[in-house]
C-alpha cells in the first residue's frame, strides 16, 4: 500500500470514527458523560498522546475531560481569553502556524506539556462558542489537511450535543426542584415556612449565598421584604412603587443574567405578587441557566404565596366567609346528592340571580338556566366567548369578558380544571354592579363544584369502560374462557356476539418528536386525544363498540351496517377520524387495519389477528393513505394463510435477512429503496421520483444492494421471490422493527 493510500484510508477511518461519535453523543444526559465519552472514544480508535476538551466560561477557560498530558496541566488554568489568541476558539486548526500565537498563554502550555505537534477544534454552534478539542503528540506528526473540514463539523456536532445535554439537564433540575417542593412544602405551611424553604431551594439550585423575598402589598403600593431571609439582603426593607410602572425601576437586576445579583418576579393570573432576590453567588455571576432555574421555580411557587396572602387575607374577613359558608353548602350539597349539572347550574343561578351557561370542554351546551336573557340572545353570548376561548383556554384561567346587550350586563367565562385536566368552561351572564368579592369566590367554588361532578361522570364512565374492556377484549385471545360471562355482559350493553361483526385496529402515531418537547405534556395530550378519538366515534357512529388493548383501539361494527359496501364505510371511518383538527396540532397520523367478518365466537380473534396483519401492511405503506382492509389485499390474504409461519420466517431471511442486518448500522434507506424499485416494476425514473433521489444515488444503492444480496435484480425470478418476501415482512414483522 503505497503512502497515498494510507494517507486516503486514514482520513477514511477517521471520518467514520467521527461520524458514529457524533451519532451516539446525543444519547448521553450530562454534559460530563458527553464529554467522557468523546475523549474516550478516540484513546481507543487512535493512538494519539494526548487530548483535551476545553470549555469557556464568560471570558475564561477552564480544561473538562483530558487524556495524556503532566499531572500538573490542569493547574494552569483558568486562563483569560484576552492571554489567547483570538483565534483559537474561532479557526483552532493552524494556530500553531499563526504569528500571535508566539503571546498565547495555551500555545506556551501546550510547549510545557512538551506537546510538538497539536491542532484544535473549535466546539462551536450558530455563532456560539462553547470551547475547544485539542488534540497532540509528543513527537512530530505530519497534519493532514483533508482532516481539518471533518474536524470542524464535529466540532459542530460535539457543540449540539453539549447544547442537548445542558437542556436535559436543566431539565432534569427543573423536576428536581418540584419533586423538592412537593416533599417540603404541604399545603397550609405558613408564609414563614414557605419563604425559608423556597430560599433554601432558590440558594441550592444558583449557589447564592444571600437572598430574600419581596411580597407586594397592593393597599400599601410598596414591596416590603418578608421574614425570614438568608444572609444580607442588598436592597431596602421596604421599596415603595410610584409613577414608574417598569419593575427594573425599583430591582435593577432585574431578569438579568450576567450580574451579581439577581431578581425573578413571582406571578400569579398576569399579577406580580413579590419578587426572589439573589446575591453573592459562591463563584462567578449568575448565568442564563440560573435565572431559567429561578424563573422556573417562581412559576411554580408564586400560586402558594398567593394562597398563603388569600389565606391571612381571609382572617380578616371573617364575617363575609359566613355568608360565603352558606352558599357553599347549598352547592356541596347538590353535588353529594345530585344526579346531573342541571340541578347544580338552577342552585349556582338562585344564589346569585343570574343566568349561568356550562359547556363541555368542546363548548357544547350541558346545562343552561336563563334568568333575565332569553335563548335568542345564545347566539350572541356563544360568538363573544368564542372569540375570547383560545386566550382563556391557554392560560387556564378565567374571567370577565366584558359587556353584553347594554352597559350594565357583563359575561364571565372561565374554564372547569380538575386534577389538571380541562373538563368544561362555564359562563355567567349578571349585572355589574352585583359583582363583588363574595360573588368570585362563590363562583371559585362552583367551578370546584362543577370540577367534582365532572370527576364523579368521568370516574363512572371509565368504570364501565374498564368492565367493558376486561370482558370484550377477552373475544380477542386464542382461547376464550368463560363465554358465558361475555356474552351475559354483551347482551347487558344490548350487544349481540353472534351477529356478523367486522373488526378493525388503529393506532396514533408520532410523525416527528417537536424539538423541546415536554414528554410528560406530551403523553397527557396523546392520552387526551385517544379520549378525545373515542367520543368522535361514539357520536358519528353510534352503533360502534371501542376498546383498547395496550397501545391500540379496537372497533367492532355489526356488519349490516355496511350496506354490502365495506370499503367505503370504512373509508368514511378513516377520514373522519384523520380530519380532526388536533392530529395536525399534535403531529400524529392515524394507521388502520380492517379484518375479517365473524359468525361465532372463535371468529373474533381470527379477525382481530387479520386486522393487525392488516394494520402491519398499511404501516409500511401500502396502501399509501394509511388504511389497509385485509379482504382487499389480495396476495397478502393469501400469504397469511400460510399453515407454517416458520416457512414465512425462512423465506424471509433468505431473500431479505442479510439487507435488513446492514440496514441496522447503515444510514441509507436500502430497504425502501429496493421496495421503491421493485414495486416500481423496476423502472429507474419511477422509482426515483417516488424516493425524491437523484439518478447516481439510485445507481448507488441498487449496487449496494446487489452486493448484498448477490443477487441479479433484473431475473424475473429473483423480482417475485423479493417481492413475497416483502409482504411476508409486511405481515409478520413490521411490529418487530
Amino acid at each position: 500500500m503505497n503512502k497515498s493510500e494510507k494517507r486516503t484510508k486514514l482520513v477514511e477511518k477517521i471520518e467514520n470514527h467521527l461520524r458514529l461519535t457524533a451519532r451516539n453523543l446525543v444519547k448521553f444526559d450530562t454534559i460530563q458523560e458527553t464529554l467522557d465519552f468523546t475523549v474516550e472514544s478516540f484513546q481507543l480508535e487512535f493512538s494519539w498522546e494526548f487530548m483535551a476538551i476545553v470549555l469557556r466560561d464568560d471570558d475564561r477557560l477552564f480544561p473538562k475531560v483530558w487524556k495524556g498530558g503532566s499531572p500538573h496541566f490542569a493547574d494552569y488554568f483558568p486562563i483569560h481569553l484576552s492571554e489567547c489568541s483570538p483565534e483559537i476558539l474561532e479557526e483552532g486548526w493552524d494556530i500553531r502556524k499563526k504569528e500571535s500565537s508566539l503571546n498565547c498563554k495555551f500555545y506556551k502550555l501546550m510547549k510545557n506539556e512538551m506537546i510538538s505537534t497539536w491542532f484544535s477544534v473549535p466546539l462551536k454552534d450558530e455563532g456560539v462558542s462553547y470551547g475547544f478539542c485539542i488534540i497532540g503528540f509528543h513527537d512530530f506528526v505530519p497534519l493532514i489537511s483533508e482532516v481539518e473540514r471533518i474536524f470542524v463539523e464535529f466540532g459542530k456536532d460535539v457543540a449540539v450535543a453539549m447544547q442537548l445535554a445542558k437542556e436535559k439537564e436543566f431539565e432534569k433540575r427543573k423536576l428536581s426542584s418540584i419533586s423538592w417542593v412537593n416533599e417540603n412544602v404541604t399545603p397550609g405551611s405558613s408564609m414563614e415556612e414557605l419563604v425559608q424553604k423556597v430560599l433554601e431551594l432558590s440558594c441550592e439550585g444558583t449557589k447564592a449565598e444571600a437572598a430574600s423575598i419581596y411580597l407586594y402589598d397592593e393597599m400599601e403600593n410598596c414591596f416590603y421584604l418578608q421574614t425570614p431571609s438568608i444572609g444580607s439582603p442588598k436592597l431596602e426593607g421596604t421599596i415603595m412603587v410610584k409613577g414608574e410602572n417598569e419593575l427594573g425601576a425599583y430591582f435593577p437586576y432585574f431578569e438579568k443574567s450576567g450580574a451579581l445579583q439577581l431578581s425573578v418576579p413571582l406571578v400569579v393570573n398576569l399579577k406580580t405578587v413579590g419578587m426572589i432576590h439573589l446575591s453573592n453567588k459562591a463563584m462567578g455571576a449568575f448565568t442564563l441557566g440560573d435565572l431559567e432555574l429561578l424563573k422556573f421555580l417562581s412559576n411554580h411557587v408564586a400560586a402558594l404565596f398567593e394562597n398563603a396572602r388569600l389565606y391571612l387575607n381571609e382572617k380578616k374577613l371573617k364575617k363575609r366567609l359566613q355568608q360565603i359558608m352558606g352558599y357553599q353548602q347549598e352547592l356541596v350539597k347538590e353535588t353529594l346528592y345530585g344526579e346531573d349539572f342541571d340541578v347544580i347550574t338552577d342552585t349556582l343561578s338562585g344564589l346569585l340571580s343570574c343566568s349561568i351557561i356550562l359547556f363541555d370542554r368542546f363548548l357544547r351546551y350541558i346545562s343552561i338556566q336563563l334568568e333575565n336573557e332569553d335563548e335568542s340572545s345564545l347566539p350572541e353570548i356563544y360568538s363573544l366567548i368564542e372569540k375570547e376561548k383560545a386566550g382563556i383556554g391557554k392560560e387556564k384561567t378565567g374571567r370577565w369578558l366584558g359587556k353584553f346587550k347594554d352597559e350594565s350586563t357583563v359575561i364571565g367565562f372561565w374554564p372547569v380544571i380538575g386534577s389538571g385536566e380541562l373538563l368544561g368552561y362555564l359562563a355567567i351572564i349578571t349585572n355589574e354592579n352585583s359583582v363583588d368579592e363574595v360573588t368570585n369566590l362563590t363562583i371559585g367554588h362552583a367551578l370546584n363544584v362543577y370540577a367534582i361532578q365532572f370527576i364523579k361522570q368521568k370516574l363512572i364512565m371509565e368504570t364501565k369502560e374498564q368492565v367493558k374492556d376486561s370482558y370484550i377484549t377477552k373475544l380477542f385471545e386464542e382461547k376464550i374462557e368463560d363465554k358465558a360471562k361475555i356474552v351475559e355482559y354483551a347482551t347487558l350493553m344490548n350487544v349481540d356476539l353472534y351477529k356478523p361483526h367486522r373488526i378493525a385496529v388503529l393506532k396514533l402515531e408520532e410523525e416527528s418528536l417537536p424539538a423541546h418537547s415536554n414528554l410528560i405534556e406530551r403523553e397527557a395530550e396523546k392520552a387526551a386525544e385517544w379520549d378525545h378519538m373515542k367520543e368522535q366515534l361514539y357520536l358519528k357512529y353510534q352503533e360502534i363498540i371501542v376498546t383498547k388493548r395496550d397501545d391500540m383501539l379496537i372497533l367492532m361494527i355489526p356488519v349490516e351496517r355496511e350496506n354490502k359496501l365495506a370499503s367505503s364505510y370504512w373509508e368514511g371511518i378513516y377520514h373522519y377520524l384523520n380530519e380532526q383538527p388536533i392530529l395536525k396540532k399534535l403531529s400524529l397520523t392515524i394507521h388502520m387495519g380492517v379484518g375479517g367478518t365473524t359468525n361465532k365466537l372463535e371468529d373474533y380473534y381470527y379477525a382481530y389477528k387479520q386486522a393487525m396483519h392488516a394494520y402491519n401492511v398499511s404501516r409500511n405503506g401500502y396502501p399509501k393513505n394509511g388504511l389497509a382492509i385485509f379482504d382487499d389485499l389480495g396476495s397478502y390474504t393469501l400469504l397469511n394463510n400460510l399453515n407454517d409461519p416458520g416457512l414465512a420466517e425462512l423465506f424471509l431471511k433468505k431473500y431479505l435477512g442479510p439487507l435488513m442486518e446492514y440496514q441496522k448500522g447503515s444510514g441509507a434507506d436500502l430497504m425502501g429503496t429496493l421496495r421503491a424499485y421493485l414495486f416500481n416494476n423496476g423502472n429507474s425514473k419511477n422509482t426515483m421520483d417516488s424516493l425524491f433521489i437523484h439518478r447516481s444515488t439510485l445507481r448507488y444503492r441498487l449496487e449496494r444492494i446487489h452486493d448484498i444480496l448477490d443477487m441479479d435484480l433484473e431475473d424475473a425470478e429473483t423480482r417475485l421471490n423479493l417481492m413475497i418476501a416483502y409482504k411476508l415482512h409486511d405481515l409478520y414483522q413490521s411490529s418487530k422493527l
